[in-house]
């Protein structure tokens, strides 16, 4: 005794298989969109670290004394606060009297902080006013 199969069966039967093939065609869709976003949230950092060592280079600034040592406290303090991967091509600049200033670029790296680069920087500045001493 043999059974037959319904339609409703059969179209089942057909379709066995369809979600894997659409999923994997859909895979190197997620695949770039996970990239990008990873890419973005290193640019956001970038950005953030940029900021924070322009700050801390005002800060230790304003600090030091005036002249050369002021100039060598600013720098290094801008660089303690960056990561190794970003500290390598980092510039900071430091100048001014009564009014401290601190330019930091950094490269923004491509997919992992320590590899290549993208051919543009990301620039923070900073200013305090320098407090007058008892």
């Amino acid at each position: 005794m043999r059974m037959s199969v319904s339609g409703r069966d059969r179209d089942r039967d057909r379709d066995r298989g369809q979600v894997t093939i659409e999923f994997l065609g859909m895979t190197p869709l997620i695949i770039l969109t996970l990239v990008l976003m990873w890419q973005f949230a290193l640019v956001g950092y970038t950005f953030s670290l940029a900021g924070n060592a322009a700050d801390e280079a005002v800060r230790a600034g304003t600090a030091a004394a005036p002249g050369g040592a002021r100039t060598a406290a600013c720098q290094q303090a801008g660089l303690d606060k960056l990561d190794g991967a970003w500290k390598g091509d980092a510039t900071v600049s430091c100048g001014g009297t009564g009014f401290v200033t601190a330019d930091v670029s950094l490269k923004v790296p491509v997919l992992f902080p320590g590899s290549i680069g993208f051919p543009f920087t990301v620039h923070a500045h900073a200013g305090a006013v320098e407090e007058a001493k008892d």
